[in-house]
């Protein structure tokens, strides 16, 4: 037997489903819906087509500013932009200038995107492989230091093997910056005494 107070908590679940299930009815009706968020139903926003009062020739199709390309439809052309040569070998030195902002901006664009399975120093074991079945490469394998810029650069843009690329996700610019901070990375773990300045020696021994 039901109880009493359990009553009304039964009525208003029969209530709430009544309500719900005539919002979904397909009954041709001549009231218009009840819209709860309204929001939903009229947006601030001129489709396709339509007439514009803000522009002077009326029309709210514009054409696209002058110089874009749709990412659908871009085709690089360049060294710069592939990483290979016209010869389709690849490009032997980055083409960026070696300057402190180059590698600080590599830096920053490795920790976001590289690090999370090289790992910040370029291992291959970061925080993603751990929890996986793969091993990402470790940037310092004699076969990786031995790949040419434009190499590297190719692979961050288009992947290899179980690495996906990220041609949409970081520039041109950009991909050749982790380059040259990938390259600072190697030779950090390769380094020996006689590359740091004699008056700085004495420092770390």
């Amino acid at each position: 037997m039901m109880r009493a107070a359990s009553r009304p908590v039964a009525a208003a679940v029969l209530a709430l489903a009544v309500t719900a299930l005539t919002g979904c009815s397909n009954f041709p009706s001549r009231q218009p819906p009840i819209w709860v968020w309204w929001d939903m139903k009229k947006q601030d926003k001129y489709k396709p087509q339509a007439e514009s009062a803000f522009f002077a020739d009326g029309r709210t199709s514009r054409a696209p500013v002058e110089g874009a390309v749709a990412q659908e439809l871009y085709r690089p052309d360049s060294a710069f932009s592939t990483g290979i040569n016209p010869d389709g070998t690849y490009v032997a030195r980055n083409p960026l200038p070696i300057t402190k902002e180059t590698l600080a901006e590599g830096q920053r664009k490795f920790d976001i995107y590289c690090a999370p399975c090289h790992d910040r120093t370029g291992s291959g074991r970061g925080i993603v492989p751990a929890k996986a079945v793969w091993v990402p490469g470790n940037l310092h394998d004699e076969r990786i230091v031995n790949f040419v810029d434009g190499e590297l650069y190719h692979v961050i843009a288009n992947g290899r093997r179980s690495m996906p690329g990220y041609r949409y996700q970081i520039s041109e610019k950009d991909r050749w910056a982790i380059v040259a901070y990938i390259r600072a990375l190697q030779r950090s773990w390769r380094g020996t005494m006689d590359d740091v300045p004699p008056e700085l020696q004495s420092r770390i021994r």
